[in-house]
């Protein structure tokens, strides 16, 4: 039995916070289950309550911590458990690095730290708090206390070119990188340089990452071919969106739309 649900943040956090999620499986097979992450051009802070995880294909024993960022990404990862499990999560904008962990968000690009390692003895005492938590409407209050805190530390300030970011997630990905820098009255390597530091990637590839995701958010509801879809998302060629499905979630598009791929559960939920 899947559970998959989210909850809105408070209205002042929510520049930075996009929503707070839950995934609960109750694990019937006997075989173990896979969870396959994405690509994706978001931050994600991650609490197991309830079961482990290891992740496969890397170096050393895979063992997650019970508390992590998943930073911003352009790979996809495999992760299995046998367990019944329980995730927490908070879906940050990539520019809430810089403002609440004081780093230019490329520093999180592909990492996936434990909340100690980042944030030392106060992680500590996160994970306790959020671990004892008896709802997880309790722990968003948690966590949504610990990120005003963070903002007000760093003493944030929202500028106009965090925009961008938020206006390459609107439009799927399908921006003119040029026009935007001189939207926001930059040059070109002026822009790329400050966005970098905002999303963690270059103008294309958070463009390239974008689109994808919008792409692969059409699981179960497909109404069209998948040429059509290519198209509809400024692809060029059919080549072209193979590339980029392929290298974001290991998976060609016929597989993934006309398959069973795995970790899809909680877009089904």
């Amino acid at each position: 039995m899947v559970t998959y649900y989210t909850i809105p943040p408070p209205k002042h956090l929510q520049k930075y916070v996009r929503f707070f999620w839950v995934f609960e499986m109750k694990h019937t097979n006997a075989e173990p289950y896979i969870y396959r992450s994405m690509a994706d051009g978001c931050t994600e802070i991650i609490f197991h309550y309830k079961g482990e995880f290891i992740e496969l294909d890397t170096p050393g024993n895979g063992r997650q911590g019970y508390s992590l960022i998943h930073g911003q990404s352009q790979q996809y990862r495999r992760f299995i458990t046998n367990d019944d499990f329980g995730i927490f999560g908070a879906y940050l904008y990539p520019y809430a690095s810089p403002a609440l962990f004081n780093m230019p968000a490329h520093a999180l690009t592909n990492e996936m730290p434990d909340l100690q390692t980042l944030l030392g003895a106060e992680g500590v005492i996160l994970e306790e708090q959020i671990m004892l938590a008896k709802t997880n409407q309790q722990r968003a209050v948690i966590l949504s206390t610990y990120i005003e805190k963070w903002l007000l530390k760093n003493n944030v300030r929202h500028m106009p070119i965090h925009r961008s970011v938020l206006e390459v997630i609107q439009k799927k990905g399908m921006v003119n990188i040029p026009k935007l820098a001189s939207d926001y009255c930059l040059s070109e390597r002026q822009f790329q340089r400050k966005f970098k530091e905002l999303s963690g990637f270059s103008p294309k590839v958070y463009s390239r990452i974008n689109r994808f995701q919008h792409v692969m958010a059409g699981y179960g509801n497909l109404q069209q071919s998948l040429t059509h879809l290519a198209y509809d998302f400024g692809y060029y060629d059919q080549s072209h969106f193979i590339q980029d499905f392929k290298q974001f979630s290991g998976y060609t598009p016929a597989q993934y739309f006309n398959g069973r791929p795995e970790g899809v559960e909680y877009r089904e939920a």
